[in-house]
């Protein structure tokens, strides 16, 4: 009996030994990046991308689903880490809030799991019927945008990350200027002359369509901005991202299908 029971012992230390070297060790001390909100959001902003594709781990080192990952972010009390990986392998594991560590910290990642795991559900999902006229007159439908890659970007004046990533999604456009199956569109929540007036002073590449503050709220069912879509040639949702730098991520991907 004790033999078999030294066994067990040893299979389990190497099964754990052999799951740690598989997927590598965290990037960062999971207890020192909690001592500090700055510290953590940083770290958060730059390494963590829940929208683009990767191995999810649960707190024992367990594979899981991403919409458990997900979920647990969401409901749990719980931070992700990166692990140490090749540049392009994202393996990202669930470590726990430690009690003394700052409530603001669990209140923003329970935040960022909630809107991570909507727009995770929305994504294979068609979108919403659409007969939106931009400020230049043009109507576009779901009907006229099939066989096309639609990238959209959902924003509003008084919104000061979305303003400040037009710069970078003004490249964007730029970068795809010559693919005629992608186009770049927006929806803003204000007025076409209140849009006349502030594009005047910030321009946007995207052509521009007013007066979306409903179809935004009710159809889309949208709480964070920016928020911007990525629509497949089907006119099904493919992505749904929170920032530039996971746009355009998921739109190199999107756009070599």
């Amino acid at each position: 009996m004790k033999k078999s029971f030294t066994i067990l012992i040893v299979f389990l230390i190497f099964v754990t030994s052999f799951s740690q070297n598989k997927f590598g060790k965290a990037e960062v001390d999971p207890v020192q990046i909690q001592k500090s909100y700055t510290d953590w959001s940083a770290y958060q902003s730059k390494n963590i991308m829940l929208s683009r594709d990767f191995t999810a781990l649960d707190f024992s080192s367990k594979e899981i689903s991403k919409e458990s990952f997900l979920d647990q972010l969401a409901n749990g009390n719980f931070i992700p880490i990166r692990l140490k990986s090749e540049a392009d392998i994202y393996v990202y594991k669930l470590f726990k809030i430690l009690p003394k560590t700052d409530t603001s910290i669990k209140a923003t990642i329970n935040q960022i799991g909630f809107d991570a795991y909507k727009n995770y559900k929305m994504e294979g999902t068609a979108f919403p019927q659409f007969s939106f006229k931009d400020l230049d007159g043009n109507l576009v439908t779901n009907e006229s945008m099939k066989g096309k890659i639609i990238v959209i970007k959902c924003w509003y004046i008084h919104c000061t990350p979305c303003i400040r990533e037009f710069p970078q999604v003004n490249k964007l456009v730029e970068e795809y200027k010559d693919r005629k199956d992608i186009v770049f569109m927006s929806l803003a929540e204000d007025s076409a002359e209140q849009l006349k007036t502030f594009l005047a002073r910030k321009p946007l590449s995207y052509s521009v369509i007013p007066d979306m503050k409903e179809y935004m709220n009710n159809a889309l069912q949208l709480n964070s901005f920016p928020t911007h879509f990525i629509l497949n040639k089907e006119g099904m949702i493919a992505k749904v991202l929170p920032n530039f730098e996971s746009l355009e991520v998921a739109l190199a991907k999107e756009s070599k299908m």
